[in-house]
């Protein structure tokens, strides 16, 4: 199956929306780009893999990749190395270790200074606020790691752009997940970690990426694979971008942007915005299948192989109540402005800063519940730690998570 025609079946669009913009900004990224040393960080996953795809068009002198997932990135060199002229000026090399670890600061004390750092390690699904365990390792992927990384860097001095990649969830959030990248905002622009002087640090928000792994739509290529149901929440509508978009925006944020800017895509409500239930017969469609909608999952299951043999295909409707779901997409902060910056497809929003100290003590906090100097903590704790910092955290506790469904 053409993963092109996919894509579209959920994007709405053939083309890149951003492909006017990388072109018009093309001699300025390559000025930046050409011959400097480069050290991506979770660059084995869709979005850090797209980018180094980008990247790499503007033939830096040197390439380096870390990432805990060595599955990932056996194929990211099986993939670029398969591919005539990609690394042919490159030094690359891959490194499957965990960013945040005293080997990432032996990496960092032995290799020359990396000029150019960018960041898309992350725990990013709203599911891994489940208990204690799992948020606790989100926190620490996204917010204390990231602080570490940033401290380091300043020590070893040499880094002259910083990129780490946020999401739309950071907007004005309703889960952790969200609060914990909007946390890694205020640790990389707050100058708490870093003195920002002659740094270029800069992020970005965006929506869903097509066909992105551990995606509500990457699922639906497995199940469908496996011949199991595919489940999708009822009446609910996203705006998605491709994983070369993603890529895209990246580029544009690192190099383009004003420094201590967060990009956003400027999206259409009318054209843009895709609703799930229409994106699943599209994908059904590319199979030569029409849904079959179920309430109940059991029933789902036991329709599959009487479906299949009028070209159906069982789809689960799921209320969209688990805790921290939110109903709409939003990319911008109640405190928050988007600004034109010359850009057809992208706007920018300036960072706000929070009270000074606050984002130190917050990752002090972290760091000494994960060193387990704090004997007993609660979900309920950090939520009201975040929220002391965040005080447009708005988390309801629903009881139900995404673990608890097909």
């Amino acid at each position: 199956m053409p993963m092109q025609n996919l894509v579209s079946s959920a994007t709405g669009r053939s083309g890149s929306l951003f492909s006017a913009d990388l072109q018009a900004h093309e001699s300025e990224i390559g000025e930046i780009l050409r011959g400097r040393s480069i050290l991506v960080i979770g660059g084995a996953g869709s979005i850090g893999s797209s980018t180094i795809a980008q990247v790499l068009r503007f033939q830096p002198g040197k390439l380096h990749v870390v990432d805990q997932n060595e599955n990932n990135l056996a194929e990211l060199v099986r993939e670029l190395r398969s591919s005539p002229g990609q690394l042919s000026t490159c030094d690359f090399r891959t490194f499957p270790i965990d960013f945040g670890s005293s080997v990432m600061g032996r990496l960092l004390d032995e290799l020359p200074p990396y000029e150019i750092v960018l960041n898309f390690a992350a725990l990013k699904h709203v599911r891994s606020e489940k208990d204690v365990y799992s948020l606790l390792q989100m926190l620490n992927t996204n917010v204390v790691k990231v602080a570490r990384l940033i401290q380091w860097l300043r020590q070893r001095g040499g880094t002259r752009w910083f990129f780490s990649v946020s999401t739309d969830k950071a907007a004005n959030p309703v889960n952790l997940m969200g609060a914990s990248k909007r946390l890694m905002e205020h640790v990389m622009f707050s100058g708490e970690f870093c003195a920002l002087t002659g740094l270029h640090v800069t992020s970005a928000r965006f929506a869903n990426v097509a066909f992105s792994d551990g995606s509500l739509l990457h699922s639906f290529l497995k199940r469908i694979e496996k011949r199991q149901p595919i489940a999708v929440p009822r009446s609910t509508r996203r705006f998605f971008v491709s994983i070369e978009e993603a890529g895209q925006i990246c580029l544009l944020a690192a190099f383009c942007a004003p420094t201590e800017f967060i990009m956003i895509p400027r999206f259409s409500q009318q054209k843009d915005l895709q609703d799930l239930e229409s994106v699943a017969a599209a994908v059904l469609a590319q199979y030569g299948l029409e849904p079959r909608f179920y309430a109940d999952e059991a029933e789902a299951g036991d329709h599959m192989a009487a479906d299949l043999l009028h070209r159906k295909y069982p789809v689960l409707l799921t209320p969209l109540d688990t805790t921290g779901e939110k109903s709409f997409e939003e990319f911008v902060a109640a405190d928050e402005d988007a600004l034109e910056l010359g850009y057809r497809q992208l706007l920018g929003v300036p960072y706000v800063p929070v009270m000074p100290g606050v984002t130190s003590e917050i990752v002090t906090y972290l760091e000494s519940i994960l060193s387990r100097v704090e004997p007993e903590i609660a979900k309920q704790d950090i939520v009201d730690a975040v929220s002391a910092v965040l005080h447009e955290l708005r988390h309801v506790e629903t009881g139900k998570n995404l673990d608890q469904r097909m």
